[in-house]
């Protein structure tokens, strides 16, 4: 009887199982621990050598703690965890260095303008009151900044709306690409010259004198760029599918701008017209050309001279008092705080018309 030989079945080789690989890694304190002792290094450094300015010691703290957080990674983690931390601490102190110049930017005229700044001075104007004297107020250059931003905004904000509406919607021959051309050279164009284009034109060819209207033209020419570009860019953003959908349904192209594009874009088309409006507050030498200044309120924007809040920085900053000076810091804060207003109305705007997502 011949038994039948059973072949064991060959059996997979087990696979290998590999041990987890204990890496080690830094404390979570690590990058603080190192921006402190670089903060510490850096201004000891400084002081050691002598240095009288803030700007070195905090540029040699900024390499010491790169330079810094290579060597530890690299020594416990590796060098490609080395780099990825390097990226990562440039990125902050980047940051870092654009945010400490507009901090101190915003704690010195907050604390030197909050001297003259009250209720007299934001109800009173400069009239009767010499540039050497303490006293007066900000109103007329304030209303004069109201008025002629406010012309400026209703004279380029159309304007530059339709135009890249035309960009967008219409525009794809030369004519797009001439216009497109003009909109990027008026982008760069010094606000000096807009304000010698009115001055030649509005002033000395048709003889008019000087008015916040001039000075709102000029302002305009500055702004009609800006607003191109965001409300151009805003358009793009539009997905074509809802263009489509509408136009299938026999919707004309117009009313599917004017009912469709528009609305979905509205948000970031009105973030762009304030971002333009804060571009042109603060703007002084065309204002300085075609406004000429007073001390007097002028609520006519369109018959004689009127003041702005630029303007009146740089008048009572130039005549050297300190009354004089302390006027202009309190009216650099009006004019911040203005355009703080203006981009908080922008987000508010944005916000409230963006279109809301269905669930």
């Amino acid at each position: 009887m011949s038994h039948a030989v059973q072949q064991r079945p060959a059996t997979a080789a087990a696979p290998l199982r590999s041990r987890p690989l204990s890496h080690a890694r830094l404390p979570r304190w690590t990058p603080a621990a190192v921006a402190a002792g670089s903060v510490l290094a850096g201004c000891g450094t400084g002081l050691a050598a002598g240095w009288h300015s803030r700007v070195q010691w905090g540029l040699l703290s900024a390499l010491l703690f790169v330079v810094t957080t290579y060597v530890l990674t690299a020594r416990v983690e590796g060098s490609r965890q080395a780099r990825d931390r390097v990226a990562t601490s440039v990125i902050w102190v980047s940051f870092v260095l654009a945010v400490v110049p507009l901090l101190s930017l915003a704690w010195v005229t907050v604390s030197k303008g909050v001297e003259v700044l009250d209720g007299w001075f934001l109800s009173h104007s400069m009239n009767g009151v010499l540039d050497a004297e303490a006293g007066g107020g900000v109103y007329h250059a304030l209303l004069g900044t109201v008025e002629q931003v406010g012309i400026a905004t209703l004279i380029a904000a159309p304007i530059g709306l339709m135009t890249a509406v035309y960009l967008v919607e219409y525009g794809g021959g030369r004519l797009a690409k001439a216009v497109t051309f003009f909109v990027d050279v008026m982008t760069g164009i010094p606000s000096i010259v807009a304000g010698l284009f009115v001055l030649a034109t509005w002033n000395l060819m048709l003889g008019f004198g000087p008015s916040g209207f001039a000075g709102a033209m000029a302002l305009a020419i500055l702004m009609m760029p800006v607003v191109v570009r965001s409300t151009e860019e805003m358009l793009k953003l539009v997905p074509n599918e809802l263009r489509e959908a509408s136009l299938a349904l026999g919707v004309p192209k117009w009313r599917t701008i004017l009912k469709v594009v528009l609305p979905t874009a509205i948000g970031g088309i009105t973030t762009g017209v304030m971002l333009a409006v804060a571009r042109i507050t603060g703007e002084t030498a065309p204002v300085l050309l075609l406004v000429f200044g007073t001390k007097l309120i002028n609520p006519n924007p369109f018959e004689g001279a009127q003041s702005s809040l630029p303007l009146y920085v740089y008048e009572q900053y130039a005549v050297g008092t300190d009354a004089a000076v302390a006027r202009a810091w309190a009216a650099a804060l009006v004019l911040i705080a203005f355009v703080m207003i203006l981009n908080l109305v922008a987000r508010g705007i944005a916000r409230w018309k963006a279109p809301k997502n269905s669930r």
